[in-house]
């Protein structure tokens, strides 16, 4: 199956859905100014060979958050860089915190050229458009492909890819992965114990009863970043209740956390929290420690995404087979089927404006954007790119392999949300804490919502902070 036809499908659900202008807000960034930005001293004469106007022995600093997909593939694609540039020196470093360790950087004026802004500790991408700290990646976009005769790199992107990294119509952030987001558990583990994936909630009740008869633990979470327990919920009432139920949260409409689509999805799930479906502990473990747990074999489902199985490699047994299911449906009377899950393009790396060589960081990306690229990512990753195509040849694993067969299961019924992205603080601070006391059992349902619509309120509220309408 080719990924263009799969992800085609699934972008055009509105699966790729982002925000439409600059998110405000955050600190004073030093940003491009007046004076345009700051690696015009290493811009070469735009050739043929050369359409962005590399200087090729200008230095190039590279920054990587350290996390589920680790640093390896940044280094192989410096060495694709240095293929073509064998002059440049690449000074390469990795964090698990670019906000601590690049936000001073920023601010007095001397980032490094690409940097790979994910994580929990990622800069706000609100202050960063705001205040013109980003070089427009359009130029990217208008390049010939690298290894892809007679198309430029926009042709060889999967639709969606530009739109998800586009603010007040400039193309700021190369999301570069396609990440799919569903309920995992191990394959072989399920084959040897004769159980089968629950399409339907009464099912899966009935399934996490089994497993937990058997002396496994149903589920374990995240317990220091209980958000990932928000996903499975909000999708159950996507599913329920139909795409508009992600757009009113996403537009902050008036009670939108307290639809009948979302309190029928709370209540469903509170029934994993009182039957004591979960593992003990759990509210005190982090994401590795949850996730290890589970690939342990003390627990059959974890919500995750499509990362996963990257960051989990090491420690993943043998034979283990991870695989990614959708949320259950909740019954016949949902909007859309069982198949429907939730993916969007995500791992964001931009080009700041006042970077020493931002024709060399622009280069990179179309570094990263080629076939080979794209491919030795997945190879070493286990995770989809936004190149079309770059799957065909290359082995996966079994956990993306069953990325790819749900989302062509899924077909055009690929849903998503974006109020992370409009407002970073509503996801991880206050859905957050809703999420941790709702899912160690000491709020129920009922407040559960009511603490994520009050933080949505407070949100709303906040004439400091510029509001988006998703259409």
């Amino acid at each position: 199956m080719k990924r263009r036809d799969i992800l085609g499908r699934v972008a055009a659900a509105g699966v790729l859905a982002t925000p439409a202008a600059a998110l405000l807000g955050g600190c004073a960034l030093g940003g491009g100014g007046d004076d345009g930005d700051g690696g015009d001293a290493n811009r070469a004469e735009k050739t043929a060979d050369n359409p962005l106007g590399v200087k090729t022995d200008a230095p190039l600093e590279v920054v990587i958050f350290n996390g589920g997909f680790g640093e390896e593939y940044a280094k192989a694609h410096q060495a694709m860089y240095n293929e073509k540039h064998p002059q440049a020196k690449i000074t390469h470093s990795a964090t698990p915190e670019i906000s601590k360790t690049l936000q001073p950087r920023f601010v007095d004026g001397t980032p490094p050229d690409v940097v790979n802004n994910s994580g929990a500790g990622q800069i706000d991408f609100n202050g960063l458009v705001s205040q013109d700290a980003l070089a427009d990646l359009g130029e990217v976009l208008d390049a010939p492909s690298l290894d892809i005769p007679g198309k430029t790199v926009r042709d060889t992107l999967l639709p969606g890819a530009v739109e998800v990294g586009s603010y007040d119509g400039r193309f700021l952030v190369m999301n570069y992965t396609y990440t799919v987001y569903g309920i995992w558990h191990s394959a072989k583990l399920f084959a040897d114990r004769g159980w089968t994936d629950a399409k339907t909630w009464d099912d899966h009740i009935a399934l996490c009863r089994q497993i937990k008869a058997a002396g496994i633990a149903p589920w374990t979470y995240a317990g220091k970043h209980p958000r990932y327990m928000s996903w499975p919920v909000i999708s159950t009432a996507i599913k329920f209740g139909g795409p508009e139920v992600a757009t009113a949260i996403d537009n902050l409409e008036p009670n939108a956390w307290k639809s009948d689509a979302m309190r029928t999805a709370a209540d469903a799930w509170h029934q994993i929290v009182k039957d004591g479906y979960i593992l003990a502990g759990s509210p005190g473990l982090d994401h590795v420690q949850s996730q290890t747990a589970w690939c342990q074999g003390q627990a059959a489902f974890i919500s995750c995404g499509s990362w996963l199985e990257s960051e989990q490699k090491k420690v993943t047994p043998e034979g283990f087979d991870m695989a990614v299911a959708p949320t259950p449906s909740l019954g016949a009377g949902d909007k859309l089927p069982y198949e429907a899950i939730r993916g969007t393009a995500g791992e964001p790396f931009v080009v700041p404006a006042k970077g020493k060589n931002v024709a060399g960081g622009l280069e990179y990306l179309r570094v990263m954007l080629s076939m080979k690229g794209a491919q030795d990512f997945t190879r070493k990753v286990s995770s989809l790119t936004v190149v079309a195509g770059s799957t065909e040849g290359v082995e996966l694993p079994p956990g993306l392999t069953s990325v790819v067969k749900a989302l062509d299961a899924s077909a055009t019924n690929g849903f998503n949300w974006v109020y992370p992205s409009y407002y970073r603080k509503l996801e991880r601070n206050l859905v957050d804490a809703a999420c941790g006391e709702f899912f160690s059992g000491r709020i129920g349902p009922a407040e559960f919502l009511d603490q994520c619509q009050k933080g949505a309120d407070e949100i709303a509220a906040d004439s400091s902070i510029t509001k988006y309408k998703r259409a």
